[in-house]
């Protein structure tokens, strides 16, 4: 019993890795114009979206 049910979480693990390569974290460095001073902004984009996201304002 118990090596049917590994068997199943091993195919689901699987196909969770598979899907979450597709995702990467994009960290964005933006200077505030009132100060000056530089914060980052995290998001989590789609591969096909990293620079769309980098070059947006």
């Amino acid at each position: 019993m118990a090596k049917g049910a590994s068997k199943n979480a091993k195919v689901k693990d699987a196909k969770a890795a598979a899907e979450s390569k597709v995702w990467t974290k994009v960290i964005k460095a933006v200077r505030s114009p009132k100060t000056g001073a530089y914060t980052f902004k995290e998001a989590i984009v789609h591969k096909d979206k990293v620079q769309e996201h980098i070059n947006a304002k």
